[in-house]
């Protein structure tokens, strides 16, 4: 991992709340199910050294599993008084299937009875979660707790994309993992974060903020670049006639993105559609038109576009 300072005012965070959303979507989506009929009471799991798990995690040291199954999500390790899970995304050599399912499962299954070298990233007795990383082993023993004392917010990273996601992109920091959520990745519309990064890429960011404690780093990608909209009404002013990209077509209209990465909407109304001729076949993704700027609101980042120049 690569870090730098970068001089700027401390950004304010996303939405509120969109943190823990984002976790808990990503916690559901691939931690083991819990067994049927069975309840057990918060870090009372028989199975489970809670004790030498805290002091595993705290220490950020390494040990051995092995694989005993797998699902959707990723892998399931024991060990001595020591039982959990490891996301896909935290495999060294996992192969990335984004839309197949049935070949990551039997990629997965090749793990059965092997032993991993892995360290513990998240260790909730209260919520009887212990989830194994590989990928952060590699960094070595005590390496989380040395970037969690040096990391601060407005610092420059560098990482490789571990996992993409609705939500959006995993960066893997030598050990730890930052998140760019996706209104984090551009000043203008994401619909989905793969269109802005992919699986393997090195992705340089900014630090947002840090929490040690649940071993969480927000990052951004468009905060490395100034604010478009700060300046869009000198830029893009009313009535000026500007290239732009069709983005995407929406049942309203279509989206076009202009010069710097913003995006205006193009309504209906403002598209001179031929008669009985579909949206969708008059304009296309990709397609360079000329627009005029019928509208700038700089303050809620909506901009308004018309073809009929």
């Amino acid at each position: 991992m690569a870090i730098n300072s970068i001089s700027q005012p401390d950004p304010p965070l996303p939405d509120d709340g969109w943190w823990e959303s984002v976790l808990a979507e990503d916690q559901a989506e691939c931690l083991p199910a819990k067994t049927p009929g069975v309840v057990e009471a918060p870090g009372t799991n028989p199975r489970v050294d809670w004790e030498n798990a805290l002091r595993l995690f705290g220490d950020d040291g390494i040990i051995s599993m092995r694989v005993t199954g797998y699902n959707r999500g990723g892998l399931l390790v024991e060990g001595e008084r020591m039982e959990g899970f490891i996301p896909c995304s935290h495999l060294v050599n996992l192969p990335h299937y984004s839309d197949e399912e049935k070949r990551r499962d039997e990629c997965l299954s090749t793990y059965l009875g092997s032993l991993l070298t892995l360290k513990i990233i998240e260790c909730e007795p209260e919520e009887d979660r212990l989830v194994f990383s590989e990928r952060a082993a590699l960094a070595g023993a005590g390496r989380r707790k040395e970037i969690f004392e040096t990391l601060r917010a407005g610092q420059t990273v560098s990482g490789d994309v571990t996992n993409i996601t609705e939500f959006g992109v995993f960066v893997d920091l030598g050990g730890v993992e930052g998140l760019i959520h996706i209104s984090e990745l551009s000043w203008g519309r994401v619909a989905h974060p793969n269109q802005v990064l992919q699986v393997g890429q090195r992705v340089t960011a900014i630090v947002l903020d840090v929490f040690p404690e649940r071993c969480r780093i927000a990052l951004s990608l468009k905060r490395l670049t100034e604010n478009p909209w700060l300046t869009a009404e000198v830029h893009f002013p009313v009535d000026s006639i500007i290239p732009a990209v069709i983005s995407a077509i929406v049942p309203f209209g279509a989206f076009a993105r202009l010069e710097g990465g913003l995006e205006g909407l193009i309504h209906t109304s403002e598209i001179p559609l031929p008669e009985h001729v579909a949206l969708n076949a008059f304009l296309v993704p990709g397609q360079t038109i000329q627009a005029r700027v019928i509208q700038v609101d700089a303050r809620r980042q909506r901009l308004g576009l018309s073809m009929k120049l």
